[in-house]
């Protein structure tokens, strides 16, 4: 692998498209420590403590992908956060509305489809932006304790707030781009996944202070917590790479004096085609409850009752986790893959399955085939999610390994190794693994 890495840097296209990449990140990890004006440090450090002890779930996972910015109220306060959530309403509405539909068919289609992500992403900014800037005014609604966090909440900090929050989230949006396009890797992945490697000192650190400071926490408790993290890994690893391949031949065409077609090839479906945009949803579903319920006056016993029963970590809330993680796994799945699509390309292009009839049993059998390989992923994910809260939870050590995390930085890191190593092979470099390569796995 160092030797791959050597070889990179050897390659004058692919070592501009790396130092590129690695002066952007540089540039969005300065911007995640420059904090909004009129901000009170102490006042919000002691805020965002009270806030992570009532609904620490939500705000902790906006935190993980913003690399902690929203915990200090940056200028990328907001991360990529809002460009995630537009992208998957376009999806949606690619789905449900015929006219986006047919608009992403288009040759030029997806081109618009992205300036649309691009105006949702401003306009959540904003929506967003407004609402952090009325809670930073007034701490006391959701805390329910006196403090002051701006120093001077007049109506132009409001403006320039919203502004500055915005223009941060549309910078970040930027950034992502620039790398996709002139670097290596995919940008909008790799800003996530640098925030959440800007955490990892901070829960390494957690853990060892357990070590040395509680007698309860010992070897045993640490070999558990490695163990976790390398079968995840190992897991995520297994999963992303698996594929499950469907045969395809093309028949043979005559066309003048040239004979087209006739080859046989494959058609690739990932056993993890939603990635970990499951977790998202039912995270962000799940906790909304416990959020919601936390608002309330906690002297009505109905309240403390209804959050002990769904409080996280209960039998209940993991259970619904899991399954809320299943459904939306099939859920995206279905979003992300047309198999009636897909069957009407093949018979376009004169291909067909072996001893499939093409058209409606085509598409029928892809569906199926779909339905069968999601399964196992839906599961895993749902494991990888639910799984580490469990043994975090019995360790009492916070939530430093984290299912989603070890999700994005795994496939990120894959994709990105697979990238540089194509450009390794086609300059006749060895790659990272020896005889190897990076690819999908049959099932």
């Amino acid at each position: 692998m160092i030797k791959a890495f050597q070889n990179a840097f050897k390659i004058p296209e692919l070592r501009k498209r790396l130092i590129f990449t690695g002066l952007l990140l540089i540039v969005y990890r300065l911007g995640a420590h420059i904090t909004l004006p009129g901000i009170d440090d102490v006042a919000l450090e002691a805020f965002f403590q009270q806030l992570m002890e009532r609904g620490g779930n939500v705000i902790g996972f906006i935190d993980l992908f913003s690399g902690g910015a929203f915990s200090q109220m940056t200028i990328f306060a907001l991360g990529i956060q809002p460009y995630i959530s537009a992208s998957i309403i376009m999806q949606l509405l690619g789905v449900i509305v015929p006219s986006l539909e047919k608009l992403s068919r288009e040759p030029d289609g997806r081109k618009k489809m992205t300036q649309y992500t691009r105006y949702g992403t401003v306009l959540l900014s904003i929506i967003q932006g407004i609402t952090i800037s009325i809670v930073l005014r007034n701490p006391e609604n959701i805390t329910g304790q006196a403090g002051e966090i701006v120093r001077d909440p007049n109506l132009w900090w409001h403006f320039l707030v919203v502004l500055t929050l915005t223009a941060g989230t549309s910078f970040v949006m930027w950034l992502g781009e620039q790398i996709t396009e002139r670097g290596i890797g995919q940008g909008i992945s790799l800003i996530i996944t640098v925030g959440i490697i800007a955490g990892l000192p901070g829960g390494v650190t957690t853990v060892f202070n357990n070590l040395f400071t509680r007698p309860e926490f010992g070897i045993l408790q640490l070999a558990l917590l490695a163990g976790l993290i390398i079968v995840a890994v190992m897991g995520t690893v297994f999963i992303t790479l698996s594929v499950r391949k469907i045969p395809v031949q093309y028949g043979r065409q005559i066309r003048g004096r040239r004979v087209i077609g006739g080859q046989s090839t494959h058609l690739p479906l990932r056993v993890n085609a939603a990635g970990m945009i499951p977790i998202i949803f039912a995270i962000t579903l799940i906790q909304f409850p416990t959020t919601a319920l936390s608002f309330l006056p906690r002297d009505w016993g109905w309240v403390t009752g209804a959050q002990a029963l769904i409080d996280t970590g209960t039998p209940l809330w993991l259970t619904l986790y899991a399954l809320l993680i299943i459904g939306f796994t099939y859920f995206y799945t279905a979003v992300q893959i047309n198999p009636i699509q897909m069957a009407e390309d093949l018979q376009k292009y004169g291909g067909f399955i072996p001893g499939i009839r093409a058209g409606k049993q085509t598409a029928d059998y892809i569906n199926t085939t779909l339905t069968r390989i999601t399964l196992p992923g839906a599961i895993f994910l749902a494991a990888i999610a639910v799984i580490p809260i469990m043994i975090t939870g019995y360790l009492q050590i916070g939530s430093m390994v984290d299912g989603a995390s070890i999700l994005i930085v795994v496939g990120v890191v894959l994709d990105t190794m697979s990238q540089i190593e194509s450009y390794l092979t086609v300059r006749h470099y060895e790659g990272f693994l020896k005889d190897r390569k990076l690819k999908g796995r049959r099932r």
